[in-house]
Formats: structure tokens, sequence, C-alpha cells
């Protein structure tokens, strides 16, 4: 098992309006989002396989905010940067909110800790996978 932190880049196709469970409905704009979290539990990166799984279709319980994000028809995973051994979960979000610039979508992600967020927006798909490749210090072949 390889544990660590990763970053989900999805694309949205349409704006969307999405119940995120305890956070309520949330507007989503057209365009990529990069949701960060860690895998330290059991399993650990195959919490990974999990949420292409949701994305797909083929899973239908959520447990965390993005997979409300993940099943809508619109979503899907376009890429997925890891960082393994490492708890930078926080980091990585904090990075591409203040460094990057790129919109947070308040709450979201970031109930166990002292983030605003871990879900950034960006209407440029490619831009904001570059930025989340920096963050976790990779060159996108994780």
């Amino acid at each position: 098992m390889t544990a660590g932190t990763y970053t989900l880049v999805v694309e949205l196709a349409a704006p969307a309006t999405v119940e995120v469970g305890a956070l309520g409905e949330r507007e989503f704009a057209a365009g990529a989002y990069a949701y960060t979290g860690s895998a330290f539990g059991p399993g650990g990166f195959a919490r990974v396989e999990r949420h292409r799984e949701l994305a797909a279709g083929e899973r239908d319980a959520r447990h965390w905010h993005v997979d409300y994000l993940l099943g809508h028809p619109d979503a899907g995973i376009d890429a997925v940067v890891r960082t393994a051994e490492a708890d930078v979960e926080c980091a990585v979000s904090r990075t591409l909110a203040d460094e990057e610039r790129f919109e947070r979508v308040d709450g979201f992600g970031a109930s166990d800790c002292d983030c605003d967020s871990h879900l950034a927006y960006a209407a440029d798909g490619a831009r904001l996978r570059r930025a989340v490749e920096r963050a976790h210090g990779t060159d996108g072949r994780a």
C-alpha cells in the first residue's frame, strides 16, 4: 500500500448546481477544479481509484465532499497528481490559492483542518494542472 497526498484535476463541462452533503447546495462554473486530499487511511492511494469509479458512474456511495462533484454527469477526472509518503495536503491547497491565485470553493474538503478550502477553480484546465504539478513538486508523471 502506498500512501500520501493526491490532487484530482476535475473537468466540469457545464455549469452545475450540486448538493454537497452538509455544505448544502453549491454552484459550480464550467471549467477545471483541483481537489487535494490525503490517502493515509486504509488502502492508501486506492482511494483515488474509488474516486475514478464514482466519476465513471460505477459507484454511488459518497463519503467526501469531492464525491458529490464527481457524481455529477458533467464532471470527470482529467488528471491525478500524487506525492507519495508525504502529508502535504494543506500545503498544496494553500499554494494553489495563495501563490497561484486560483479561486477557492469555501469550506470544500477542509472540514478536518484550518484551511479555507481544498478545492481550487480555474477556467483554464491546462494552467491549473501545471500549477498542481508544481505544488506537488512533480513534472506530471506522478
